[in-house]
């Protein structure tokens, strides 16, 4: 038996459909979000007046940085206290929405924190109202069930998944996606591309959730280099879509050691998501022709997009979009690579990549590791 949940209550879409914020039922609303751009963009200044609007009183939480940490999910848990809001409202990147949730979860629940998830069942229902608003189009959270929080003391990505995180409504307001910048939009596709071959390939994959992931595959083959070298309107928002179709996807099936590996080397090293993503893409989907399962799939998809080899295709829109081609062209250092080459392995057989096509342990996973470092 398999439980199939593609989306929170309601997607609301459009341009200008920021707007939306009006119709919130809560009153007393805490918006969470990142550093300056959505400020700079005006963003901030409409969400507070559409809030406001009927006398809701409004916090705001910002500053939220790449990869949240446990420090920073404690201090808006500490102001969620002083607050008591009845909603909470993400603004910004994936990393804004991962905080909300967590934050919203550990707020609620005080008895949940990192050091007990997974431990512990989650709660099956909860009061606060989550509404997300990505600006960025590529790491889907707005509809996914799943949170990443950093501790650095342990140089750790802790997944926090459950149902319970998922977000009750998204806002993909294309106008948004319309303020980043050329390496934050290809970076961000690559992770949504990264999401829906990966769901894609996965043995667990479902009939529902693959028509959702081939689209999305299709859909950001053909748009993201658009959105990021044209920036036209148009594509933006494909590429906003789709990037939610393939959270849609993924949310249900989940990824493989493309994202196993990244978080690894996001927690050590700070190398953004959707980049690790990106370089990290061609060659593990290249060792996962390894599996058959795998091998027809990508097969499937190549022929599905109209291209002689999906994995080339994917080598090339890197290439074009101006993303290294290897952990090296990237700027790691070659003597730190060495130097934690097993420590990176181990904590990479972490998380997704246990569900990875081909069966992963510490002696293929260095020679993986060096092939994305070296390019060999």
């Amino acid at each position: 038996m398999k439980i199939l949940n593609f989306c929170p209550a309601a997607i609301v879409t459009g341009r200008g459909s920021l707007a939306y914020l009006k119709e919130l039922e809560g009153r007393r609303v805490l918006v969470v979000c990142g550093g300056s751009s959505m400020e700079r963009a005006g963003v901030l200044d409409r969400v507070q007046s559409y809030l406001e609007e009927g006398g809701r009183e409004v916090a705001f939480f910002q500053g939220i940085r790449q990869d949240p940490t446990r420090q920073q999910i404690d201090e808006g848990v500490a102001l969620m206290r002083q607050f008591q809001p009845d909603t909470v409202v993400a603004v910004g990147g994936g990393s804004s929405m991962d905080a909300a949730k967590a934050m919203m979860l550990f707020y609620e629940f005080p008895e949940l924190n990192l050091d007990v998830i997974g431990k512990v069942p989650f709660p099956k229902v909860r009061k606060l109202k989550l509404v997300a608003v990505p600006s960025t189009s590529g790491t889907a959270s707005e509809v996914t069930r799943t949170s990443v929080v950093t501790d650095p003391d342990k140089q750790l990505k802790i997944p926090v998944i459950d149902q319970i995180l998922k977000p009750d409504v998204a806002i993909l307001d294309a106008d948004l996606p319309m303020t980043m910048p050329d390496h934050i939009a290809a970076e961000t596709g690559m992770d949504a591309m990264a999401h829906a071959i990966e769901c894609y390939t996965r043995h667990d994959l479902d009939d529902f959730d693959e028509v959702l992931a081939r689209g999305a595959v299709e859909g950001i083959l053909k748009w993201l280099p658009v959105s990021v070298l044209e920036k036209t309107p148009e594509a933006r928002e494909k590429m906003h879509h789709y990037q939610c179709m393939a959270g849609m996807a993924f949310t249900n099936v989940g990824v493989t050691a493309v994202h196993g590996i990244s978080h690894a080397l996001g927690a050590m090293y700070h190398i953004p998501h959707g980049l690790g993503n990106a370089i990290l893409l061609p060659f593990v989907l290249a060792f996962n022709r390894q599996d058959t399962v795998a091998a027809q799939r990508l097969d499937a998809i190549s022929r599905y997009c109209g291209v002689p080899d999906i994995v080339q295709a994917l080598a090339d829109l890197k290439s074009a979009l101006g993303i290294p081609a290897t952990l090296r062209d990237q700027g790691l250092d070659e003597a730190s690579f060495l130097r934690d080459l097993d420590t990176i392995a181990e904590k990479s057989l972490m998380g997704a990549t246990k569900f990875n096509p081909v069966s992963m342990d510490m002696d293929n996973m260095r020679q993986l590791l060096r092939t994305v470092y070296y390019g060999d």
